[in-house]
Formats: structure tokens, sequence, C-alpha cells
């Protein structure tokens, strides 16, 4: 496999957005909220967009550089993680793609993985290590979070006495849904659903102690897994703003909410208008544009920075 050195991503980031591919001699073979996949048989591209979601609506505008970022962040995280998981990643160097896809790289370079195509298990494997989003709301209610029982007392956003699993449905469309480990277990088998909770939580451990030496609290993730050979390896994005809560460790403050640096900006900027959250979703202002960009940029620089 080739993994493109880190600091390589910051070359090829630009002003330019993009938020749709359309290549027509390749099959699609799905375009999700952010990342367009197409299908090269044995392999897949998937190409990250600049594409923005919340409350599961795609909304108009881009962020700048923002797919690159997700792309770069994933690509350093492959790497970190790779002796406890393998993962999907062949190549982010367009140079090493198949030949058919070089008229493409204006639109690839920074932004594009080739990627093993696996068997996807129907499992979205969180993993929470501080009390926040809807795990607060749960415990509020029931004092416990995807049936763990959690102590008493704890306030939004405090560190929890260890990582817990809480694994939730893979929904194609509206939310993902909350589950216990005995719903995980039917669905897979006892031996995988174990398997996935253990090493779910030891990429998130080592990856914790990691980002927090880069004053950056990961609060919590989600990963996703897939089958390639009969083997069991890690796929998608991993540990991105987009699929993980990143909080900065420098004025941490359990009691309420955190500032992050993931789109919860953005999803604070759309609460304040007279918006229902169902399609079509409001534009930014440049403002909020230019301040989510440069969060996404800074994750990325703090994580990568030697």
């Amino acid at each position: 496999m080739s993994i493109t050195p880190y600091w390589k991503g910051l070359s090829v980031m630009g002003s330019n957005v993009l938020l749709k591919t359309d290549f027509r001699d390749l099959k699609l073979f799905r375009r999700g909220k952010v990342r367009d996949v197409y299908d090269l048989g044995d392999k897949l591209l998937i190409v990250s967009t600049d594409r923005i979601s919340c409350f599961d609506v795609v909304l108009p505008c881009g962020i700048p550089d923002k797919g690159k970022v997700l792309t770069a962040i994933s690509e350093f995280w492959f790497d970190f993680i790779k002796d406890i998981i393998p993962h999907h990643l062949i190549t982010t160097e367009v140079d090493k793609f198949p030949l058919d896809l070089k008229k493409y790289k204006s639109d690839l370079a920074g932004r594009s993985m080739l990627v093993l195509k696996t068997k996807p298990l129907p499992v979205e494997c969180v993993v929470r290590g501080y009390l926040c989003g809807s795990a607060w709301k749960e415990y509020q209610k029931k004092q416990s979070v995807c049936g763990i029982s959690l102590p008493k007392g704890l306030r939004e956003s405090d560190k929890l006495p260890e990582a817990i699993f809480t694994p939730s449905t893979k929904a194609d469309a509206g939310h993902d849904q909350n589950v216990d480990q005995k719903y995980v277990e039917d669905l897979i088998g006892v031996d995988m659903a174990a398997g996935l909770k253990k090493i779910s939580i030891d990429v998130y451990r080592k990856a914790s102690v990691y980002a927090l030496q880069k004053g950056i609290i990961i609060a919590d993730t989600k990963f996703e897994f897939g089958i390639h050979n009969g083997r069991l390896i890690i796929i998608d994005e991993v540990l991105t703003p987009d699929s993980s809560r990143f909080w900065p460790l420098d004025g941490y403050q359990p009691g309420g909410s955190q500032p992050s640096f993931d789109k919860q900006f953005v999803r604070d900027y759309l609460e304040t208008l007279d918006w229902d959250k169902t399609p079509p979703a409001p534009g930014l202002p440049e403002e909020i544009i230019n301040k989510t960009r440069e969060k996404y940029l800074d994750a990325y620089r703090k994580l990568t920075a030697k």
C-alpha cells in the first residue's frame, strides 16, 4: 500500500469549492451527503466533496477545502492505527490511480482515495469518551447509554470513567438509532460483535491519547468496518471532524456544551434561523463559511503537526 506523507495534504489545499462530481464514464456506486463513490470493480474511488450536511440535510453551499481536510486527516489516522486494524486505503496519490482516472486529476487531487471494495457491516461503531450529544440526552432520562449504566451526577461534557461502545443502526436516510450490544450480536454474531467493540475502543483510546498531546479532545467518534477476503478491516473515513466531536483542550469546561472543530458551529448558527430542518436548507453567510473552513483546517494542522 502507498500512503502519502500527511504533510503533503497542505500543498494541495486551495480556495476552490467542489460540490459534486459527474464522471460519466465511471459507474456511480453511491452519492452520499459528502462523498461521491465510484465502482471500479474490485476497488472503489471515494471523492470527498466540499458539501456539508446538518440535521441530515445537505446545505446548498460548500466549505472550501473541507473535502481535502477530511481526506488528509483520514489518511493520517489510517496510517496511525494500522497496527490495530488493517484499513481499506490503497493510495491518495492520483498518479498511482488507474490510467483512465488521470483525466480527472484536477477534481481528484487531494480529496480522493482509491480503496479496497469490501462488504460493509450494517452497524455504526460509536465510541464515547465524554457525555454529550444523544448520549447526554439519554443519560438525563435513564442514567444509561445504549443499555450501559453510568454513575449518578454526571454533567454534560464530563469525561466518562472509561470509554464506552454505543453502536447504532446505519440508516440510508434519516437518523441512525442507538442500539445495545445484544442488538449487534443478533445482527452479526456474538464473536464479530465482540471484535468490533474491542477494536473500536482500542482505536479510540490510542487516537485520544495522541490527540490530547496535540490539544484536541476526541469526545466521541464513529467507525465503519467491512469484510475483505474474509478479513475485518476499517473503512470509510476515520477520526475526522465529520465523524467525531473534536473539542479544544484549552478551555475545556464540563457542565455544558463545548466549542468544537467540527460542523457543530454551523448547526449552532442554523438553530438561530427560522428553519424547520427539512429541505431545502438555507445558505450560509460568508462569515460562517470562512470560520467553518478555518475550524476544519485548524483541526488538521493541530493533529498532523510535528
